[in-house]
């Protein structure tokens, strides 16, 4: 006559438990970057829009941007823009309306921490960036423009105006509805479009409103990379100083006034 016998404790395959907190992490970053290429609304900002703006602009004379090529000047600006469009409204309306829904309560509520998920949100961000940046600078390339200056003060200007723009937007869809969220990020979107030295140089407005715009995070990543790419200046210190305030400040604020609810 045979017993059965017990299973051992602890010898269970798969183990129960949660995964490890690096693949958390990753997995999420996946889901949350498949999410963002998937949305139709979040493809136009990110991707439609800029590529648009620097063929057309490029194509034909229609704003006065200096002397060189027009392509030269707005190159850069049109990378800051996707840098904007991804780390600020993708990523403002997207976060609204998952608190509006839901989905960040109970994603909280997981095995993944609170700031395991906004890493897994900054990581999908930085992957689109990197996307964005590899197709605008191929159509830009084909278009005629000849980047030059160093290859570390474009990292590091990316890399503070994804901080700053990111800050901004978390901030913005974690106090605001996500009806306003949608409105107010577009809004600010266009305005800075217009405003931020990205298509019409801060040259062209009155002397008293360059001094204003010229600290705006936009206009500090496009002049920044301007001055690199275009004019092949050094470190641009001034610009990597405006951005870094805007970032410490943006992301303190997103931490401090952020409601999951």
């Amino acid at each position: 006559m045979t017993t059965a016998t017990s299973p051992r404790p602890g010898r269970y395959a798969p183990r129960p438990g949660a995964a490890p907190l690096p693949r958390m992490i990753a997995a999420q970053a996946a889901l949350e970057t498949k999410m963002l290429l998937r949305n139709g609304e979040q493809l136009l900002l990110t991707v439609v829009i800029p590529t648009l703006l620097l063929v057309l602009f490029s194509s034909v004379d229609i704003v006065d941007t200096g002397t060189g090529r027009s392509v030269d000047f707005l190159a850069p600006g049109v990378l800051a823009l996707a840098v904007m469009s991804t780390a600020f409204t993708g990523q403002a309306i997207a976060t609204g309306f998952e608190r509006r829904y839901g989905v960040l309560k109970r994603l909280a509520a997981s095995p993944l921490p609170r700031w395991g998920l906004m890493t897994a949100k900054t990581a999908s961000v930085l992957v689109t960036e990197v996307l964005q940046v590899v197709l605008l600078t191929v159509i830009a390339l084909a278009l005629g423009w000849s980047p030059h200056g160093n290859p570390l003060a474009v990292v590091l200007l990316l890399v503070l105006g994804t901080a700053a723009f990111s800050g901004l937007g978390l901030l913005m869809a974690g106090t605001l509805k996500a009806e306003a969220t949608l409105a107010a990020a577009n809004l600010v979107f266009l305005l800075l479009l217009v405003g931020g030295g990205v298509i019409v140089p801060l040259d062209k407005f009155p002397a008293g409103a360059q001094d204003v715009l010229g600290l705006l995070p936009i206009s500090a990543l496009s002049d920044g990379l301007r001055d690199v790419l275009q004019h092949g200046a050094g470190m641009p210190w001034g610009d990597l100083g405006i951005l870094a305030v805007w970032a410490v400040a943006g992301l303190a604020a997103a931490a401090a006034f952020f409601r999951w609810e």
